[in-house]
């Protein structure tokens, strides 16, 4: 049985598009499914490109306590919950229900530019600005602070001299369109293990 996602997005979904790619060309072999795209948003273009795929959407208000976001999560029944480009704190309420179960992705070698308030261009600004050498990609899990999970894998980019926020943004994305749909599947796959071994 694949392992249920549910994929919540802010923005333009590009992170989302290849999850879905990645795991539509495993169908041989199906590891997990996105069940459920869900956005803070309504006019988020994630939520279009869920639908066109044919994927159940949802939109939901994330200034409450957290359990608008926990019924949507309940009701499609999910077992693996993704950022994808997400900019919303997840509520603790959440957090505790899908502990170990709740994984994003940031555009920086953390713990290092990373924290409230450090997504998008702020992010690759910083790394500029500090003259670091190397940037990259952090998959982590989601506790109660931001960007302060258990690291899950990290893929390191090189800075150059002559990088703008955009150019280094650009060849970040284009590595986290490759690494996050993999580790997200290798999560999967341990989590259907631990199922195992425990039932």
């Amino acid at each position: 049985m694949p392992s249920r996602l549910a994929v919540l997005a802010s923005g333009r979904g590009s992170n989302l598009q290849a999850i879905i790619e990645h795991f539509d060309n495993l169908a041989r072999e199906r590891i997990a499914k996105v069940v459920l795209v869900a956005s803070n948003r309504a006019d988020a273009p994630a939520l279009i490109r869920a639908a066109t795929a044919s994927i159940d959407i949802a939109s939901f208000d994330a200034s409450d306590d957290g359990s608008t976001l926990l019924d949507l999560l309940r009701k499609a029944r999910v077992d693996l919950v993704v950022l994808a480009g997400y900019l919303k704190r997840i509520p603790p309420m959440v957090v505790r229900e899908y502990s170990g179960r709740i994984i994003n992705i940031h555009p920086a070698l953390l713990p290092a530019f990373g924290g409230a308030g450090m997504y998008g261009a702020r992010v690759h600004e910083a790394v500029i600005a500090s003259g670091a050498e190397e940037s990259g990609v952090t998959v982590h899990l989601v506790d109660d602070a931001y960007d302060r999970g258990p690291i899950v894998a990290q893929w390191r980019v090189a800075v150059e001299t002559s990088d703008t926020a955009e150019s280094l943004a650009a060849r970040v994305l284009a590595v986290e369109h490759i690494v996050y749909p993999r580790v997200i599947e290798m999560v999967a796959i341990l989590q259907q293990l631990e199922a195992k071994t425990t039932a």
